[in-house]
């Protein structure tokens, strides 16, 4: 006699733990998220800035560098400072002095030629030479993010420019965070800070119907200054850049004379 087959019972599928797990784990997913992109206020992003500011104690600063200008920015500072405009770029000595509260200087010294300084002091712009527009640009700017003594000072400043503080937003800047106080979009008129430390990143504006001013903040962990100044300083306008000032060395010990501002 054969032996008949061995019956196959089909196999029970039993609640798997995972499948119960998974709308909590999903629920976790979600809070995580939420979580990972709330976006401070304004007012919270602009006091903490400032008072990143106050921390960083100093009379005065002179920062020494080189200044490289381009394209555009390169035939504008020939032109000021009596070299050949024919060139695609331009590299020139210069230097940034910083008083708080709201004096500042910022130089370009060929070694032959004219010195042209751009000068921003008690909210007041002044020039002394044939004045580089990039060079004024930068100045002004700095002054204002580096030396606002208050949030509403600092406010006051971005308003003026047309940003729009009160609206916030994430985004990314040379492989770091920042928040975005300004209307999203590309066009729109916005400030940048660092999440990471709260130090100003980049500014973007325009005046009347002229085209965007785009000031590009970077690096205030560098020997040179530290988080007194970025090493690195551009200013780009309408899409291309014009300037880059790059400091190799910062001086703390330094008093510059009145007359300078």
């Amino acid at each position: 006699m054969s032996t008949p087959p061995p019956t196959i019972e089909p196999l029970r599928r039993r609640p798997c733990a995972l499948a119960w797990r998974r709308p909590a784990l999903l629920l976790g997913v979600l809070v995580a998220m939420s979580a990972g992109a709330y976006v401070l206020p304004g007012g919270s992003i602009m006091r903490r800035m400032v008072a990143a500011r106050e921390g960083v104690s100093f009379s005065s600063l002179k920062a020494d560098g080189s200044l490289h200008f381009y394209g555009p920015g390169a035939r504008e500072a020939g032109t000021a400072l009596g070299l050949p405009t024919d060139k695609p770029d331009l590299e020139v000595d210069g230097s940034v002095y910083i008083r708080p509260p709201g004096r500042c200087r910022f130089e370009a010294k060929p070694t032959e030629g004219n010195l042209v300084a751009s000068v921003f002091s008690g909210g007041r712009k002044r020039v002394e030479g044939t004045e580089i527009p990039a060079l004024s640009e930068a100045v002004r700017e700095l002054c204002s993010l580096l030396t606002a003594r208050s949030r509403d000072e600092l406010e006051a400043h971005l308003t003026s420019l047309g940003i729009d503080p009160r609206t916030t937003s994430l985004a990314r800047f040379g492989g770091e965070v920042v928040y975005v106080l300004g209307t999203p979009g590309e066009g729109s008129p916005q400030f940048w800070v660092y999440k990471d430390g709260f130090r100003p990143a980049r500014l973007r504006h325009k005046e009347g119907k002229g085209p965007e001013w785009d000031l590009r903040l970077q690096d205030y962990a560098s020997s040179a200054t530290g988080e007194m100044l970025p090493r690195s300083i551009e200013v780009w306008r309408g899409g291309e850049r014009l300037l880059r000032f790059t400091a190799l060395s910062g001086d703390t010990r330094s008093k510059p004379a009145d007359s300078l501002f």
